[in-house]
């Protein structure tokens, strides 16, 4: 099959990790253009991973009316997510979408709702539903293999250190980003919920501001029921040494229990059965049998995984893994996390009302 056009808008540091994943891919895409206000930032990183040569434009909307890409690749800070995707879609382009998907509630459904308008494909930055294994463990999960799940638990340690938010004028704010919870913990958040095929329905939460100096949390935790009548705990925070960064979920069933995660850049794999059994080396066989060898590698760059996904769902018009509903659902869920902490209440979900992060502003002001 023909290869399908690319363009970045945004070219950060995550860009960097699209531009991997668009040249481990080249048989099925083609980076056409990049755009960034830093032009020199954007020729920089395009010579060091060997993209010499591509058109770089300082205006995104000049670059889509000038390559008429077929997928775009957002990577902005989230604050302008909204404005771009929105371009984009009406313009009938795919998009690849980092997360958070917007800053608020209602941005976040009106993507979804013209994603299916349009037509058009929205593929979330959801790395973690990427992982070797996890699908497969979501499959047996929700087969009932492992039993009623009583509960989940989320643990995002992700530490930076002040340079991190020093490094760009947004980071660490309520406007464009986010504390730990929205950015670092968003995505980890929609991984629980999916695995445990389950929507939150109510959240008590608590966030807190200890060692970074940013407008934002740099320590969040929230306890949510979901639908099914299980619960999940969530620790998110950016105020642990950025040495020994840690992602883990762990789900306790009636059967077993499951916990798969990255501990210090390694996999982090515990999965036992009803008498206390060690499952491990069973799903990494199954995972094998199902995808090769070569399926371990998106966990060096989930970003291959992502759009090797939205290229499948293209060529044959189905949903992507972590699709618009994922990125609206997650949002979503956040902000009533949000709403939980400044009013100090439970809070429904899904919200009946808009929220934005914006709302937070001078929260800790007040403290």
């Amino acid at each position: 099959m023909g290869k399908y056009k690319v363009a970045i808008i945004g070219c950060g540091r995550v860009a960097v990790k699209h531009l991997k994943a668009v040249s481990k891919l080249k048989d099925r895409l083609e980076l056409v253009a990049v755009s960034d206000i830093n032009t020199e930032a954007a020729q920089k990183i395009l010579a060091e991973k060997g993209f010499v040569g591509t058109k770089i434009f300082s205006d995104y909307e000049e670059m889509i009316n000038t390559v008429s890409p077929d997928i775009c690749a957002i990577t902005v800070p989230s604050g302008l997510h909204h404005k771009i995707a929105t371009f984009c879609l009406n313009k009938g382009i795919n998009i690849l979408l980092e997360k958070p998907m917007t800053m608020s509630s209602s941005e976040s459904k009106e993507l979804y709702d013209l994603s299916v308008k349009t037509g058009k494909k929205v593929v979330m930055g959801h790395i973690y539903r990427y992982f070797p294994l996890v699908k497969i463990v979501k499959e047996d999960l929700a087969n009932g293999d492992f039993g009623k799940i009583t509960h989940g638990i989320i643990n995002v340690r992700w530490g930076h250190g002040q340079d991190y938010y020093d490094s760009a004028a947004w980071r660490g704010t309520w406007k464009s980003d986010g504390g730990a919870l929205m950015n670092q913990s968003i995505h980890a958040i929609d991984l629980l919920l999916w695995l445990m095929s389950a929507k939150a329905t109510e959240v008590n939460a608590m966030i807190a501001r200890r060692l970074r100096n940013i407008e934002a949390e740099d320590v969040g935790m929230a306890v949510m029921k979901l639908d099914s009548g299980a619960l999940a705990m969530l620790e998110g925070t950016t105020a642990t040494l950025d040495n020994n960064k840690e992602a883990m979920f762990s789900i306790f069933c009636e059967k077993g229990s499951v916990s798969i995660g990255l501990k210090k850049g390694m996999p982090s794999l515990h999965i036992y059965n009803a008498k206390g059994r060690s499952q491990n080396m069973k799903y990494i066989i199954k995972q094998i049998k199902k995808g090769g060898f070569k399926s371990f590698s998106y966990a060096l760059n989930p970003h291959t995984g992502i759009y090797a996904d939205l290229v499948n769902a293209i060529d044959n018009n189905v949903s992507p893994i972590a699709d618009a509903y994922s990125g609206y659902s997650s949002v979503d869920t956040l902000m009533g996390i949000y709403k939980s902490a400044k009013t100090g209440s439970k809070v429904s979900l899904p919200l009946s009302e808009d929220f934005k992060s914006l709302e937070m502003e001078g929260f800790f002001d007040q403290k």
